[in-house]
């Protein structure tokens, strides 16, 4: 069964294709179905929109990984790493670094 929020999201982003949360939702709705390709999507739209979304790297490197996009994930989990150590979410960081740690 899909997602109910993913409709509703894809209206708000016609109307307003720059709204990182909105962008944010639909990669964590798509990753809720498992649908991790266009959950990747979502997300790298979101930090294309906001480089600064520090939450939006986590999702979208867990994202990769279940793709078994591994480099990718390598990738995006440093500039994660780089952007949630400045922003102080030391949450995202050590998830980040956690993945990382994880892909072998």
């Amino acid at each position: 069964m899909a997602n109910r929020r993913i409709e509703p999201l894809k209206k708000v982003l016609a109307i307003d294709p720059n709204d990182e949360v909105a962008w944010f939702g639909l990669g964590k709705a798509y990753m809720e179905d498992t649908n991790f390709e266009e959950a990747a999507k979502a997300l790298q739209q979101c930090v294309i929109v906001k480089p600064a979304y520090s939450a939006a790297y986590y999702a979208l490197a867990q994202s990769l990984e279940k793709l078994g996009r591994i480099d990718e994930c390598r990738t995006v989990c440093a500039t994660g790493i780089d952007i949630s150590t400045k922003n102080g979410d030391m949450m995202v960081t050590k998830g980040l670094e956690m993945l990382r740690g994880n892909l072998g």
